[in-house]
């Protein structure tokens, strides 16, 4: 799992039928300071987040196909929880 922070959104007129329904945000990994750590990724958002939160992210592809209930899914990250505090 990956702590992340959304910064931004994905617009997307044309996608696969699997992605319908989801927005796809842009995640930038931080530590448990919430400072940047590595490269931004692109996510599949479940559970509502917004540009700001702090997020949990699965970077795992079986999991993300999972949770989406397809097991042919092209789908690697996803966010799985909004972070309320970081103690």
């Amino acid at each position: 799992m990956i702590l992340g922070k959304v910064i931004g959104n994905v617009v997307s007129t044309i996608k696969l039928p699997v992605y319908q329904g989801y927005k796809i945000l842009i995640v930038q990994p931080v530590n448990n300071k919430e400072e940047p750590q590595g490269e931004s990724v692109l996510a599949l958002d479940t559970v509502q987040a917004g540009v700001g939160d702090t997020v949990l992210v699965i970077d795992e592809g079986n999991s993300s196909r999972l949770i989406m209930n397809n097991s042919t899914a092209p789908v690697r990250t996803m966010i799985v929880g909004i972070v309320d505090a970081i103690e």
